[in-house]
């Protein structure tokens, strides 16, 4: 378990690893889902279950990767208590653009599902079959065979079952069949890479700092993130125990400084990056500010709320410990 939880860090540290990773994961999962799971009705359902198969887990992968993202949660938290915030333009267009950069991580699991599961071509030869057989009545119908019986026997093709067609000619339709799912699923694997790596060159070309600040923001983003996680542990034990001391001995509390709703709202906006200061994040933005204005504050309430902004797409990582493209 140790290693599992090593493995799964090195890949949240390792954007390209993690990504090939979720990858992985993705295939292997399809082909397990594959031969365990799938098995073909041979009849009018063929359309409706293969279809099910091929894109409702991409769907489902598509939702948890919403889901799972950080920014996600950054981005809605607190919106709705903010009337009026997606009428102004600016707002609605960083909201937009997080939400690209959400979808672009987000979409690496389905996109896995749907070229794995057409490169194996299960799926697709079940739902080609229960499509119209007109496709392939020159082949079916062509033994003095009715309609009807030309589509129950199209129907039976990927259970490889008896029927009035001959061996040779069911194993022409099946092949043809594969050679198009695994065309369509090549196909897909380079429009992906493709635009990934488009993407990241117009990220790259936009940046606003150079190749090594990048690296270094990268490096300090991830370790905020780790340390964060730390602190607000330590510290939120300190006060459930500050608390619970005082509850069950009567006596009264330690005095403990905790940030405001207002120092949390600020440190939890998705960062927006200006050449102007050099902050890499909105904790480093929150502390420099404030060092500068009215220096530290005293802090007493701990309920907090949320806003958001927007990045620009190569400083992704800033919000999340991680770098995206």
């Amino acid at each position: 378990m140790d290693k599992f939880k090593t493995v799964l860090n090195i890949a949240n540290k390792q954007t390209n690893f993690g990504f090939g990773l979720v990858a992985l994961l993705t295939a292997g999962g399809e082909q397990i889902f594959s031969s365990v799971v799938f098995r073909c009705p041979c009849s009018e359902l063929n359309f409706l279950y293969g279809m099910v198969f091929l894109l409702v887990p991409a769907l489902a992968l598509l939702l948890l990767g919403y889901i799972l993202s950080k920014k996600t949660w950054k981005l809605m938290t607190g919106l709705c208590q903010h009337t009026g915030v997606l009428c102004h333009w600016r707002k609605l267009t960083a909201a937009c653009m997080v939400l690209f950069q959400i979808s672009t991580t987000a979409l690496v699991a389905p996109s896995s599902w749907i070229a794995v599961a057409l490169l194996s071509g299960n799926y697709y030869e079940c739902l080609m079959t229960g499509t119209n057989v007109s496709a392939f009545n020159k082949i079916l119908c062509g033994h003095g065979t009715s309609p009807a019986q030309c589509e129950k026997d199209l129907y039976r093709f990927p259970c490889k079952t008896d029927s009035s067609v001959p061996q040779a000619d069911r194993e022409d339709v099946l092949l043809t069949l594969r050679a198009q799912s695994q065309i369509i699923g090549w196909l897909l694997i380079a429009s992906v890479m493709l635009s990934n790596l488009l993407l990241i060159c117009v990220a790259r070309c936009a940046s606003p700092v150079s190749y090594l600040q990048l690296k270094f923001w990268k490096a300090y983003a991830q370790e905020e993130s780790d340390l964060f996680d730390s602190f607000a542990t330590d510290h939120a034990k300190e006060l459930a125990t500050r608390n619970l001391k005082s509850f069950f001995n009567q006596a009264v509390p330690d005095a403990i400084v905790t940030p405001s709703n207002k120092d949390w709202a600020k440190i939890s906006s998705l960062y927006k990056f200006s050449t102007k200061r050099q902050y890499y994040s909105t904790l480093h933005q929150y502390v420099e500010k404030s060092q500068e204005s009215e220096g530290l504050m005293k802090m007493t309430s701990i309920k907090s709320s949320g806003s958001a902004d927007g990045n620009p797409a190569v400083l992704d990582f800033v919000d999340d410990g991680r770098m995206v493209l």
